[in-house]
């Protein structure tokens, strides 16, 4: 028995031999034939390593935020149709490579919707990475300084889905605008994008300084994505503390989206 146990330890099958320490110690079990026992025995392992590769993806995934779909409020009159989010969610335009674009003013959920898509297709299997772009455009500078730039580059490819958050907040530079294209080539129509901007897509041509750059930028991004264009007050107005109840207008039922 302790040889079977460290067998079972070296074969890095935990979650099989927790399942057969606690049918030696339950005699529920004993009516069960051999063929049910090892299939239950096989499923505790199964269930212990996906569980393991969930956990690994969500912190790979570098989420800003813990949310969920069933935090989300869509009840808040800003733009946000439940169906259309809900059919979103489901990853389809992510297996065909297709971005994504939550636009809308600051507050009104756009970083808490971008964590919560992520945090369901994490759960579907899909890699994701959350970044805000100021530490994507660092990360690159720094990986072609020390050398490391061929290691990240296959890293970040290697996610199906990359979130950009506060996506031109700062007006990209000439230098900055070439590193975001070449980060776009790498990814157009191989893997998708979620851009989070406070910015409607019609303003982010001028806030790209190269006007050259920035028409190859867009080229590559537009006309692939689907988009959701959010309007409203800030969600951290309508949930603050200090805010008379009366003049509160998020449902309480729908959601325990704060951001």
């Amino acid at each position: 028995m302790q040889q079977t146990i460290e067998h079972l330890h070296n074969l890095k099958l935990n979650g099989l031999l927790e399942a057969w320490q606690e049918q030696q110690s339950q005699p529920s079990y004993q009516d069960l034939s051999f063929d049910e026992r090892f299939a239950l025995l096989v499923e505790r392992e199964f269930i212990r390593r996906q569980n393991q590769r969930l956990q690994r993806r969500l912190k790979q995934a570098h989420l800003f935020i813990g949310a969920s779909l069933s935090e989300i409020n869509f009840e808040v009159p800003r733009g946000l149709q439940k169906a259309h989010f809900l059919q979103w969610a489901q990853g389809h335009w992510v297996n065909q490579h297709l971005n994504l674009i939550i636009a809308g003013p600051t507050g009104v959920g756009k970083t808490f919707l971008a964590c919560a898509l992520a945090d369901h297709l994490c759960k579907q299997g899909l890699r994701v990475r959350y970044l805000k772009t100021a530490e994507l455009l660092t990360e690159l500078k720094f990986a072609k300084a020390d050398g490391s730039f061929p290691k990240l580059r296959k890293q970040l490819a290697s996610f199906e889905l990359v979130i950009l958050d506060e996506w031109l907040r700062d007006p990209l530079s000439a230098n900055d605008a070439r590193e975001v294209l070449d980060f776009l080539d790498d990814r157009y129509r191989q893997a998708s994008c979620l851009f989070a901007s406070q910015f409607p897509v019609a303003d982010w041509h001028q806030k790209i300084l190269d006007p050259t750059l920035a028409d190859a930028i867009l080229d590559r991004i537009v006309h692939d994505s689907v988009r959701i264009s959010l309007r409203g007050e800030s969600m951290r107005k309508l949930t603050s503390k200090l805010m008379p109840t009366d003049e509160k207008s998020v449902p309480k039922s729908a959601g325990t989206e704060t951001a």
